[in-house]
């Protein structure tokens, strides 16, 4: 039997009869060759004059990263990590979530009477202003709830009045029976306490536990006669030291039979801390011993009250002759002014007594009163601070409204 003439495609090549055409045409999976061998010719068999030919592929799969992790033609590589999947929340947890809000949604839903039962029922409109007035109150008591939040934030300090209690005692000699005196000495008290004025009174606990005398202070220095006791002997000092233990009290006890002149000196613990201003912002201020805040606070309205600010630039500060003065600048942004606040700033002056040991006459035991001005932490703060924290009426509500 003779071979019939050769078979034709429609593009007029012809067709080899046991090959696909092109290698990948006829291929069993997309993108993989027939696993016969490539036609002559065709794409897997192309070559080109000065080129190597290339490989046949041998339809091995490849494994490549996430298309994130690829770099892209004329594109930088990304950089590490940059291809990680964020942390997405679990589908338990948007569960989770979804049956919370749906099961709000219910409640509110719930407790609203549809229009069929308010048309039959006229009094159930009052059932409805109730429910208004429940959402009203909810919101008030956490707007509250939120504005003392932030007021807990800032200090609350109130001014109260220290009583500041100093004594001395003498102890004349005593003869001892075996006929020996004893030396003479004196003793000085330093002691205090806090006044309760009425309004404080009517707040104050009974179980509430008072504060002790040196918790007021940082330091406390006495300073005997030089000519009695000499250079070595005449201080006496006490400061805060993190370990400190609070007392209510200082006592000073020395031999000797003759008046003694001594000075207190009293440096109190500010909370926050206080500066002194040098003395011509001081004068300029009308500020003697304040907060930094404070004092860059009146600063700025200094500023504003004598239009200082550049109208152009307003990030600068035209001086006056008194901040010429002070400030040594004629001009100065607002971001140099703590560093030129800086010099300015001194430690407060402590509070000096003077008190003479007398050790003869009617004054040989007696007592000097002295009030001073102290700021302590405002009662209302604890008591804003107990309502915020407190969360028993919370869970009372809490489970009201779960049934």
């Amino acid at each position: 039997m003779q071979p019939g003439p050769p078979r034709y495609s429609s593009q007029g090549q012809p067709m080899r009869p046991s090959y696909p055409q092109g290698g990948y045409a006829s291929s069993p999976r997309p993108g993989f060759p027939h696993s016969g061998p490539p036609m002559a010719g065709g794409r897997m068999g192309m070559s080109t004059p000065g080129m190597s030919p290339h490989p046949p592929f041998t339809g091995t799969q490849v494994k490549t990263k996430d298309a994130s992790c690829m770099p892209r033609a004329g594109m930088p590589p990304p950089l590490p990590g940059a291809g990680m999947d964020r942390k997405r929340p679990s589908s338990q947890d948007i569960r989770t979530q979804h049956q919370i809000k749906t099961k709000r949604k219910k409640k509110i839903a719930d407790k609203i009477l549809p229009q069929r039962v308010r048309d039959l029922v006229p009094e159930s409109q009052a059932y409805m202003d109730l429910l208004a007035f429940e959402r009203k109150l909810d919101a008030t008591i956490m707007r509250k709830r939120l504005d003392i939040q932030e007021v807990l934030k800032r200090p609350m300090k109130q001014k109260r009045k220290l009583r500041i209690f100093i004594s001395n005692t003498f102890f004349p000699p005593k003869e001892a029976e075996d006929g020996d005196e004893s030396v003479p000495s004196w003793e000085l008290r330093v002691e205090g306490r806090l006044l309760e004025d009425a309004a404080s009174a009517k707040l104050s606990d009974s179980n509430k536990i008072k504060r002790k005398f040196s918790s007021f202070f940082k330091s406390l220095v006495i300073e005997l006669d030089k000519e009695l006791y000499g250079l070595d002997n005449h201080l006496v000092e006490w400061h805060r030291t993190p370990s400190t233990q609070e007392t209510d009290g200082f006592q000073v006890k020395r031999p000797g039979d003759q008046n003694v002149k001594c000075k207190v000196l009293l440096m109190l613990d500010y909370q926050p801390m206080q500066f002194k201003l040098d003395h011509r912002l001081a004068r300029l201020l009308g500020i003697h011993t304040q907060t930094r805040p404070f004092i860059v606070n009146a600063l700025w309205q200094y500023i504003k009250t004598h239009k200082l600010q550049d109208s152009s630039e307003r990030e600068y500060i035209n001086c006056d002759k008194y901040f010429e003065q002070i400030f040594e600048c004629k001009r100065m942004k607002f971001s140099e002014i703590p560093s030129k606040l800086q010099p300015l700033l001194m430690p407060p002056d402590p509070i000096i007594i003077h008190h003479v040991v007398t050790v003869e006459g009617p004054d040989a035991k007696k007592t000097a009163c002295y009030d001073i001005d102290v700021e302590i932490d405002d009662t209302l703060k604890q008591q804003m601070n107990a309502f915020v924290m407190s969360t028993q009426n919370q869970t009372e509500i809490a489970n009201l409204d779960a049934k």
